[in-house]
């Protein structure tokens, strides 16, 4: 079974950054396309980015393109999700996603969330 745990969440100020890892322990995430989501109170789960397989490629939503960046570190199986110029309406519970191909599709296995949370 695979099992991804998405940490490095916290609290933030407006304008500061995070960066947030997705880790895995019985699968070489290089082997995986690597999706982002987030949840925020009281709202439905989005995707907010992926990672292609091949690492030559990203995919952003356009509220936080420009802001965040997805990147591998093979060599530590580890993705992270670099979160720049945080903004208050970016709180939310993160997740990180694995699809067997080389881009994410729904998401076939997910990992307990970190909860970022932004406000001065």
């Amino acid at each position: 079974e695979v099992q991804l745990q998405a940490s490095g969440g916290g609290l933030v100020q407006p304008g500061g950054s995070l960066r947030l890892s997705c880790t895995a322990s019985t699968v070489t995430l290089r082997y995986y396309a690597i999706g982002w989501h987030r949840q925020a109170p009281g709202k439905k789960r989005e995707w907010i980015a992926c990672i292609n397989r091949s690492d030559d490629d990203r995919t952003y939503l356009d509220s936080v393109k420009g802001r965040f960046t997805a990147s591998r570190d093979n060599a530590k199986n580890t993705v992270y999700l670099q979160m720049d110029s945080l903004k208050p309406e970016d709180t939310a519970v993160y997740y990180c996603s694995a699809d067997e191909t080389e881009w994410c599709g729904v998401g076939h296995y997910w990992g307990e969330g970190t909860l970022v949370t932004v406000s001065s």
